[in-house]
């Protein structure tokens, strides 16, 4: 029997539509390969290499801070942070129960950190001891890294914290030296591009190894023993007084190196708060008005004219003055006084008249030249330039008042580096809060006759009949100058008080500038001279006798007025 073989034929239209069907498959096998490996090609490689590379940032060490003698302000130590790969982290509620216990943190706070798969990398806890770090990786989950980090860590506490300021969990200055020399200290990062399993451990490095630049060391002009004597003689003011707050200045009367600078209210810096009261470094950033401290720059600036020595008459009697429809007074009634004698008894009516027999812009000429209504610097964040009005908006009134501290605004720093003029025989020298090896070079605002005989005026000022008998030191004979102002407020000044004073020793050949202002005493006293005074000879005595500097004067030369002897006041 034959087989008959049939052939079955498909419509012509039906063999095209297949052919074009398989056509589009290839069409869209390609434009699927061309979109992988072309279009998103590096979008895939990425995502594929996040999942086993890992680029580990090697941190640098910051550089220290240290006083002028080698004694540590900021050091940072090595420490742990605890971190999580989420999509690997696996663990038990008996693993979880004791991490939430070792980091102090609560078991749904984990949880809640490693929720979302679709991170790589969450800190769970930053800076942690490597004692506990250790505990933590002894759980042994999975998923679950720590790495080294440092934190930095302030031994001085209190004493500088406005000084020295501090750093935030990144360890950027945020604060002082800190936020200033920023970019001194922290050095670079280094990295490491590696490979690693899913259980976290290193296959490979993809790359040479990025070393960290390490932050370099930072010497400052502080002198750490009389930055701890001056914090607690002003605290001890501070609390006496019953004072809203406080501030000291040493001075390197030579050098222009801050060696002590403290403030009150203070903070610990290695556990910093956001109270910006606190945190201020009044000494640098507040201003205020300096008061009589500023009588010497004005008695100093008419002697340099020719038209006065320290002998010449002015009449402050009835202890009033009338200029215009304001009137200038004095505490009390002094007469007739010698030009030496307006800076000893502080004659608001003395320095007035003097004052205006003076051409306006001369006066302004050398206040300027002093550096008031200017920064000085010094290189500190924040530093305010003060408040000098120019010359040719003054009306006599405004001339009269400056030239005894009041309508000018300055800060501490200034006013102390102003008496720089009287402790190098006219010569201002600029000040600096790092240390220093050579003498710096200053301006000569005075010359040195001038700046001698109001030297010998300030000595005046500390003895029997002056203002300040409680500034003496023993065995030093001490130059120096009360401020006792107003503080001004809206609508007028208040009934509250800056009480300050500036002085030097030893009086012969200066060494030494303090400077010390007391806000708002209340506890009965507000005079300068009774109040910021024994703040200065309590820290100037220990001072020079802690770095050596011979005495200029016995030991019995303090002498102090009798009990009944009426109390030299200066006007506020």
């Amino acid at each position: 029997m034959a087989v008959v073989q049939q052939s079955i034929k498909f419509p012509q239209w039906r063999r095209r539509l297949l052919l074009v069907l398989i056509l589009l498959g290839f069409a869209a096998l390609i434009g699927r390969a061309v979109l992988l490996q072309g279009v998103r090609h590096s979008f895939y490689q990425k995502e594929g290499e996040a999942r086993y590379t890992r680029a580990i940032t090697l941190y640098a060490h910051r550089g220290m801070i240290t006083d002028r003698n080698g004694e540590p302000l900021a050091i940072s130590s090595p420490v742990e942070s605890i971190w999580a790969n989420p999509a690997d982290a696996k663990a038990s509620q008996e693993q979880m129960e004791k991490l939430a216990q070792f980091l102090e943190m609560k078991v749904d706070e984990i949880s809640a950190k490693i929720a979302n798969q679709n991170r790589d990398f969450v800190y769970l806890k930053r800076r942690i001891s490597p004692e506990l770090a250790n505990h933590v990786m002894a759980l042994h989950i999975p998923g679950i890294y720590m790495q080294r980090e440092y934190k930095r860590f302030y031994p001085a506490g209190d004493v500088a914290a406005h000084l020295v300021g501090y750093t935030g969990s990144d360890e950027n200055g945020l604060e002082g030296f800190e936020l200033q020399y920023q970019n001194w200290l922290s050095g670079k990062a280094g990295s490491r591009h590696v490979i690693k399993d899913r259980q976290g451990h290193i296959v490979e490095d993809l790359e040479a190894v990025k070393l960290p630049q390490d932050g370099r060391d930072l010497v400052v002009s502080i002198d750490r023993k009389i930055q701890y004597l001056a914090y607690r003689e002003l605290a001890k003011a501070v609390e006496e007084n019953k004072a809203k707050a406080g501030a000291a200045i040493v001075l390197n009367a030579k050098t222009g190196e801050i060696l002590a600078m403290v403030n009150l209210p203070s903070y610990n810096p290695n556990n910093p708060n956001k109270d910006t009261a606190k945190s201020r470094n009044r000494a640098i950033v507040d201003i205020f008005e300096p008061g009589s401290t500023m009588k010497p720059m004005t008695i100093a600036a008419a002697i340099e004219t020719g038209k006065y020595t320290p002998d010449t008459k002015i009449e402050t009697a009835p202890g009033s003055y009338k200029i215009g429809s304001a009137t200038v007074h004095d505490s009390h009634p002094n007469g007739l006084l010698t030009v030496a004698e307006v800076i000893q008894k502080s004659s608001n009516v003395g320095a007035a008249k003097i004052a205006l027999s003076l051409e306006p812009q001369y006066m302004w000429g050398v206040f300027n030249q002093l550096g008031f209504g200017t920064i000085t610097h010094v290189n500190f964040p924040g530093e305010a330039s003060g408040k000098l009005r120019n010359y040719k908006t003054w009306h006599p009134i405004e001339q009269a008042t400056i030239a005894y501290g009041n309508g000018i605004s300055v800060t501490l720093l200034q006013i102390a580096r102003a008496y720089t003029v009287f402790a190098n025989d006219g010569e201002m020298r600029p000040v600096t809060l790092l240390k220093s090896k050579d003498f710096s070079v200053g301006q000569q605002v005075f010359s040195k006759a001038t700046a001698l005989s109001v030297r010998d005026m300030l000595e005046t000022v500390v003895q029997p009949g002056g203002t300040a008998p409680k500034a003496q030191v023993m065995g030093y004979r001490v130059a120096g100058k009360t401020g006792t102002a107003h503080k001004p407020g809206i609508g007028g000044y208040q009934d509250k008080y800056i009480a300050s004073f500036v002085g030097m020793a030893p009086a012969s050949n200066p060494k030494l500038i303090i400077a010390v202002m007391i806000d708002e005493p209340s506890n009965g006293q507000y005079y300068g001279g009774a109040v910021a005074a024994p703040v200065f000879s309590s820290v100037m005595g220990a001072t020079l006798r802690m770095m050596g500097v011979p005495q200029d004067a016995p030991n019995n030369n303090v002498i102090l007025p009798p009990a009944d002897f009426p109390e030299v006041k200066e006007a506020a």
